[in-house]
């Protein structure tokens, strides 16, 4: 059988979006992401993690540092029984990239190239996974590539922000209340 992924977005999800975060010092995890990737991987989830990183197409931080805080990133996640797959990143941003990083592609989200990338790479069956994001471009990018279940991670509602106006399939206050839809989607196979 095919694998199933809960794909996650980085900054906003794993850690505290603090804006352009490039450092350790910087990375602030997220209350109960690692709770939430050991349920995953013990359900068979594959863990990928989809991040546009246009803080390096802008000049704010290297390549190479970001995948030195990558490498720091995954080892947390090791270290505490939820390895991660693979991250997948963009660095390019269309407007604001210098250089060979300024251009459009479907890489950046809301396309869905990342998603596919994975796909591609470990043959996994996006019917049966799960996309946590805590933007919409996170969900539009699940929606385009076909992913089965995409959630918004929304822990401190804006005031009048409405649901409404999303494409997710359901929206999130905490990373614990993904797990009943981790568990859906597995039930799913056994009917």
């Amino acid at each position: 059988m095919t694998p199933r992924a809960l794909f996650l977005d980085r900054d906003g999800v794993i850690n505290i979006d603090r804006g352009y975060v490039s450092v350790p010092d910087q990375f602030e995890f997220v209350e109960g992401i690692f709770d939430l990737c050991r349920s995953a991987s013990a359900l068979g989830y594959l863990l990928v993690v989809v991040t546009n990183q246009a803080g390096i197409g802008r000049g704010y931080y290297s390549e190479q540092e970001f995948l030195a805080l990558t490498g720091w990133m995954c080892k947390a996640f090791r270290d505490r029984g939820a390895p991660i797959a693979k991250v997948y990143y963009c660095p390019f941003h269309p407007e604001y990239g210098i250089g060979s990083y300024k251009r459009d592609t479907p890489l950046r989200k809301p396309g869905p190239g990342m998603i596919h990338q994975a796909v591609a790479e470990f043959a996994i069956d996006l019917r049966r996974s799960v996309l946590l994001g805590d933007k919409e471009t996170d969900i539009l990018a699940g929606v385009a590539a076909g992913v089965g279940c995409n959630l918004l991670y929304s822990p401190v509602p804006e005031f009048g922000q409405s649901d409404s106006h999303t494409a997710a399939t359901s929206t999130v206050g905490k990373l614990a209340d993904v797990v009943p839809f981790l568990e859906a989607q597995v039930a799913e196979e056994t009917i």
